[in-house]
């Protein structure tokens, strides 16, 4: 999935802005002081903008080191592993 910058940025910005308007309900609803409350709602918003956009940086770096390396998973079999494949028609041990 490949997502423009800009795009990436719109969504980011939609991340933020629904949990700070969620934030804001929560915090209206607590008996605080307007300000604490408006602080707090900024406050969440800049960090889960922050936070959206360094995991799209971080999945962009991680995606572009993955393709330039591929990653082998495959693990040899040991020579007493007895989960290997037997050869010809031999039973049970």
């Amino acid at each position: 999935m490949f997502l423009s910058p800009q795009t990436a940025r719109v969504r980011n910005a939609l991340v933020a802005g629904t949990n700070g308007a969620i934030t804001l309900v929560i915090l209206l609803i607590a008996p605080l002081g307007l300000a604490a409350v408006l602080i707090n709602t900024l406050l969440v918003v800049a960090a889960s903008f922050a936070t959206a956009s360094f995991s799209d940086r971080l999945i962009l770096f991680l995606q572009r080191s993955h393709s330039s390396q591929p990653l082998d998973l495959s693990v040899p079999p040991t020579p007493g592993d007895r989960l290997g494949r037997r050869h010809g028609n031999q039973g049970p041990r």
